[in-house]
């Protein structure tokens, strides 16, 4: 049975708008709009044989992913490791908070330093990780991005990304509030996809998705981001070892500084057949 385009996906509200154009306004229709609503991620631990839940973030997110959210999040923040750090990721809470609020248990014996997450963790949808100024941010943890000798891309790969994007956004088409990160093989076969109202959002659902399924680091994948490539994403490609990081929209000098630093080949205003390289252009073949 083929799915019914105006169903409303969780990701999505609708509201009724009066649009107004020419000096007239048209009568209240239906539209939609993306869904905006609170995520706390809590870390389940044992301590001295009792259970510790402990909130370590805020965010304002898209529902939807979440478990991934909360995945990558711990993971590009360098509090998580590997897969088999996490006992399991539920949501938690009472009420209207139950699905606003997802704990991730531990392993018993896992050690994490969560101390690392004591400064202003409220994060808002749109400026993402608040109180990193400067690449020092990245200097725990973080390594130097490398990939096989020879790796490459074609231009012509790169060119075709921006449209496989776009057809596949489906709540963006029908809200135009989203930003999406996906991840293409060196070839442009599309791998994953998230969406979500923060661009640092939909970034740690796709890498929280690969972090769960233990397909980390993304050395060979390539990044492609809807909008602009902040020092943020730049992070967080780094912490998920991802060698290349394509943006429809420009960088800011912090990320081009943080792609020189680590190694990441950052390519900007990748749209209309074109693109501007920052850093990395050996990784770039057939211009």
């Amino acid at each position: 049975m083929p799915e019914d385009e105006n169903r409303i996906e969780p990701s999505q509200r609708g509201v009724h708008v009066t649009r107004v154009g020419d000096g007239q306004a048209q009568a209240a229709s239906p539209d939609f709009v993306a869904v905006e609503e609170p995520l706390e991620i809590r870390i389940g631990q044992s301590e001295g044989g009792r259970p510790k839940h402990q909130a370590v973030s805020i965010t304002m997110r898209t529902p939807g992913h979440d478990f991934e959210l909360a995945a990558g999040f711990l993971c590009t923040e360098g509090i998580l490791k590997s897969r088999d750090q996490v006992a399991g990721i539920e949501h938690c809470g009472h009420g209207p908070s139950l699905t606003n609020t997802v704990r991730v248990d531990l392993v018993a014996g896992v050690a994490v330093d969560v101390k690392r997450l004591e400064r202003n963790f409220y994060t808002t949808s749109s400026c993402g990780v608040c109180g990193k100024t400067s690449l020092e941010a990245l200097a725990t943890g973080a390594t130097r991005v490398v990939t096989a000798p020879g790796f490459q891309v074609e231009a012509r790969v790169i060119h075709s990304l921006p449209a496989k994007l776009r057809e596949r956004q489906r709540t963006f088409e029908h809200t135009g509030g989203l930003h999406a990160a996906a991840f293409f093989s060196h070839t442009g076969e599309l791998l994953g996809l998230r969406e979500d109202v923060g661009r640092h959002n939909a970034v740690d659902k796709l890498i929280g998705s690969q972090f769960l399924a233990g397909t980390l680091p993304a050395r060979e994948s390539i990044l492609f981001l809807s909008g602009r490539a902040s020092f943020e994403l730049l992070q967080k490609a780094v912490m998920a070892g991802v060698a290349i990081v394509c943006a429809v929209g420009a960088p800011s000098s912090l990320a081009v500084e943080a792609a020189n630093e680590f190694g990441v080949t950052l390519l900007g205003f990748v749209r209309d057949n074109r693109f501007n390289i920052y850093s990395g252009a050996n990784r770039v073949s057939g211009f």
